[in-house]
């Protein structure tokens, strides 16, 4: 099969199966406060890790019209120069699919899920304590893309790792963080998720 890009229904597929190729991606689950200290949590599915030196990653706010302004987490992000990435777990996928309505601007959506927040140590936005992974970052950068739409905005915001949490049941004895004790869940194509519970080494070639 050959398509160019955006005509997958001309080549007889339903669904644009962009997202289900490039998979899986990990879920960036995104605190933020606003310029008044409210609490916005939401998560993110284009977010991964870009650097390690220092360690920095990103995530991708898009598909929102330039009439209605950018999403709650760049924006704070951009207003305040913080935000916490919390790791969404098997554990925790219930509660962040809840996170990802579309509440009005300034209610908390850990409220709304049920999620019980604690402070960060660096930074000002709360981490979803229950999850067993957090990154405290602070705001770099925010990055315009083109748009298939110019009505709509196409953002990558950068942050710097500057703290890392984690449960410390998740290091395993030897000291290394074992994905399979707390299980972080990935986003596929279309409504379908995977969740990491087995990992396999290769070492590289001399």
């Amino acid at each position: 099969m050959y398509y160019e890009a955006g005509q997958h229904k001309a080549a007889g597929l339903p669904y644009n199966p962009f997202k289900a190729i490039v998979a899986p991606r990990p879920i960036g689950w995104i605190t933020t406060l606003d310029g008044q200290g409210r609490i916005n949590l939401a998560p993110y599915s284009f977010f991964n890790a870009v650097s390690d030196s220092p360690p920095t990653v990103f995530f991708a706010s898009s598909g929102r019209s330039r009439e209605v302004g950018v999403k709650d987490s760049q924006a704070n992000a951009e207003e305040t120069g913080e935000f916490v990435c919390n790791m969404a777990t098997w554990d925790l996928r219930d509660a962040m699919n809840k996170t990802s309505a579309s509440l009005p601007a300034g209610e908390d959506e850990a409220a709304f899920a049920g999620l019980e927040m604690v402070p960060s140590r660096l930074v000002k936005p709360p981490r979803v304590k229950a999850s067993p992974v957090h990154l405290e970052c602070r705001y770099l950068q925010t990055l315009e893309l083109p748009s298939n739409d110019p009505d709509n905005g196409n953002f990558v915001v950068f942050g710097e790792v500057v703290a890392v949490h984690i449960d410390d049941a998740m290091i395993d004895e030897k000291g290394l963080l074992d994905v399979t004790r707390y299980k972080p869940i990935a986003r596929l194509g279309y409504m379908d998720y995977a969740v990491v519970e087995q990992v396999f080494s290769m070492d590289r070639p001399s």
